[in-house]
């Protein structure tokens, strides 16, 4: 698992993050994972405190906002985030409506690969304070979290590894079972945050 952040192609004082993730799991049970918003207490960092507000069990559809709380170097922080864009058990994007970041708009793309499910997750992002804020803690913050998320991703959907002789880790070829031909990044090499698409 590698976390890539470059500074945003199309957005001046923007950046974007990508990782790509495999796990040994099926499409649709991966998918449901994601489907329950109170499992992202469950792979987000504990350092960060996050809570879901949002009342329970939440089915979530395009439009659907969710309220978080988190602590970001021990200061309390709000969250709302919308469900952008919702086509399961493909993709789904989240945007913030309120909280911390400028801009903050994830891309979340589930592929079949080979016996598993290749996670794509491409987050386009700026923060208040530019460039200075970014690269002395925003940066650093972020990778970590995306790196304790895949390890946490890894312990809770990996177990199935045996099955097929593959670490929880180890994807298949870029090629395989992607859709129309495409590449693991597909179509959204193209997007931008206007786009309400995956």
């Amino acid at each position: 698992m590698n976390v890539q952040i470059l500074p945003h192609p199309q957005k001046p004082g923007a950046y974007r993050l990508e990782t790509e993730l495999w796990l040994p799991r099926p499409l649709d049970h991966v998918f449901a994972f994601f489907s329950d918003p109170f499992r992202l207490e469950d792979i987000t960092p504990p350092w960060l405190q996050f809570h879901v507000l949002t009342p329970g069990p939440v089915v979530l559809q395009a439009g659907s906002l969710l309220d978080y709380r988190l602590r970001w170097h021990g200061l309390p922080l709000r969250w709302r985030s919308e469900i952008a864009v919702w086509e399961p058990p493909v993709c789904f994007v989240d945007r913030q409506v309120i909280g911390p970041y400028r801009l903050w708009y994830h891309e979340h793309v589930f592929r079949q690969a080979g016996a598993g499910t290749r996670i794509i997750d491409r987050v386009d992002y700026a923060v208040p304070g530019g460039a200075l804020v970014h690269w002395c803690g925003v940066r650093g913050d972020l990778q970590r979290i995306f790196e304790y998320r895949s390890r946490r991703l890894r312990e809770l959907l990996g177990a199935a590894d045996a099955a097929d002789g593959r670490d929880g880790g180890t994807p298949p070829d870029h090629r395989d079972q992607t859709q129309s031909g495409k590449t693991a990044s597909g179509r959204l090499g193209n997007s931008t945050p206007q786009h309400q698409h995956c």
